[in-house]
């Protein structure tokens, strides 16, 4: 199952750089039906997951990337609204 998993994800990478929207969409219901399967598996509930994800959120905020040294550093952070556009890289 981890296997079909990560060959799902390389699919929905490769459609995405492609360009293919309808192609992204579907692979990412393959995506995502594979890693909820994954989950019964091993007995993990998307209840866990969520609870992970706003763990996260209070402790970072919302950020596309956050580096490993500052989730060390760093007991909250405020949240970064991320736009629909890709962001400029700074100089």
């Amino acid at each position: 199952m981890a296997k079909k998993l990560a060959e799902e994800a390389v699919e929905v990478v490769i459609d995405a750089m492609n360009g293919g929207r309808e192609a992204v969409i579907k692979e990412s219901a393959d995506l995502i039906y594979n890693l909820v399967v994954l989950w019964v598996a091993t007995n993990i509930r998307p209840d866990d997951v969520w609870k992970e994800m706003d763990r996260r959120e209070r402790l970072l905020g919302i950020a596309e990337k956050v580096p490993k040294k500052l989730v060390e550093d760093t007991a909250r952070r405020k949240i970064v609204v991320l736009e629909g556009r890709r962001a400029r890289k700074r100089r």
